[in-house]
């Protein structure tokens, strides 16, 4: 890594205040971040604690915790086409060409995610004379995992570019907007090309017509029992956005995220909870087939587990105190499961619930500090004599 180094202390002069080249100043240092730890603090006065995790570190974690439901991903794209084509073919072909198929598939996706979002973060950050943020690493990955393989990568550029100017750029960039840009993306394509984000032909990548190719989801918002098992839903082969069709490869990510405390446990499990609670209230009413679905389905349908996990979690657009995290998530599994039961027009009700609950997270903090302080000078009353 020293040519590496030794590139960057040799560029650096170039940028520096008053040469021709700074006005690239952001540019450089957002690579040489990525190449190395920066040696720099945001704080420079007063008292203040530090760890080893800043935000790179984070992202990075957050990034790998990604990799089993890209990896699933990538094979399930593969295998959900040659599996339209017939159980014959499936059969012939062998792990690395499905495998193959979907990498070539979801690779496009993420380039065209990455190369927009990147060069409008680029520009904004050269614009404001700011230092590119390390955020739109995460966001850049998760945007390609929740749309379908079909996407036309026109529309999923646009998308980018919406959700990075409109849904974060505005309002100041990473860590001041108030909703999860990803998301912002999705309902960007969901609203403005509903035929590309719904229905059939959408979900698995150069379909044989004879298939069907209706997620579980969408099976069950036209009054249809789903033709895929649980334990298929389970373990991801059955059509559905890349990322978002295997509970287990996302309960991997969970993990680790986790067991190195960058996303709140309190958050994922409330969600759960919600989502449960709203799936026993409507098995209890059984008022049609919808409601008679056992509420543990809902978790492993959709993008209940990829939302719960790795979207609910932004410490940037979720509440940060712990119970606010409690009622945040609550609601958001409650919303989610009310949304699909009863609007058959939103069969994914993961979205619209973070989004709503993302607008209400300052809210939620607010009466819940409100409430400790109440509660706090009630205890320090003190009787006057």
């Amino acid at each position: 890594m020293n040519f590496v180094e030794k590139f960057f202390e040799q560029a650096r002069p170039k940028v520096e205040k008053g040469q021709k080249l700074h006005w690239l100043a952001s540019t450089f240092e957002a690579f040489e971040s990525f190449a190395f730890v920066s040696n720099q603090t945001a704080t420079r006065k007063g008292a203040h604690f530090r760890d080893a995790i800043d935000m790179k570190r984070a992202m990075t974690v957050v990034i790998f915790a990604l990799i089993p439901a890209l990896l699933f991903g990538m094979y399930n794209v593969g295998y959900q086409h040659f599996l339209s084509q017939s159980q014959e073919i499936l059969a012939q072909t062998g792990f690395w060409t499905i495998f193959w198929y979907g990498f070539l598939r979801v690779l496009p996706m993420i380039i065209v995610s990455y190369v927009v979002g990147l060069a409008i973060e680029f520009a904004f950050a050269q614009i404001r004379g700011e230092a590119v943020n390390e955020g739109y690493l995460v966001s850049g990955l998760i945007i390609p995992l929740i749309c379908p393989p079909d996407v036309p990568l026109w529309q999923l550029a646009l998308a980018v570019a919406f959700a990075v100017v409109i849904g974060k750029e505005v309002f100041g960039g990473t860590g001041m907007n108030f909703m999860n840009p990803a998301l912002v993306a999705r309902a960007f394509l969901f609203f403005s090309y509903p035929s590309q984000m719904s229905g059939d032909m959408v979900w698995i990548y150069d379909k044989a017509d004879a298939f069907s190719g209706a997620t579980p989801l969408g099976q069950l918002a036209i009054g249809q029992t789903p033709t895929s098992s649980v334990w298929d839903m389970v373990t991801g082969f059955i059509p559905g956005a890349v990322g978002e069709t295997s509970f287990i490869a996302i309960m991997l990510g969970a993990v680790l995220l986790l067991i190195t405390n960058i996303a709140s446990w309190r958050t994922m499990l409330s969600i759960f909870v919600g989502g449960a609670f709203m799936g026993i209230i409507f098995n209890l009413i059984g008022a049609n087939d919808y409601m008679n679905v056992p509420f543990y389905q809902h978790f492993v349908m959709g993008g209940f587990a990829f939302g719960a996990v790795f979207m609910a979690t932004d410490p940037v657009t979720s509440s940060n105190t712990n119970c606010g995290k409690l009622i945040y998530g609550f609601l958001i599994g409650v919303m989610a499961v009310l949304i699909r039961v009863l609007n058959p027009a939103y069969p994914e009700g993961m979205m619209l619930a973070i989004l709503l609950m993302n607008v209400f997270a300052p809210l939620i903090d607010y009466y819940v500090v409100d409430a400790n302080i109440r509660r706090r000078k009630n205890r320090m009353k003190v009787s006057v004599k």
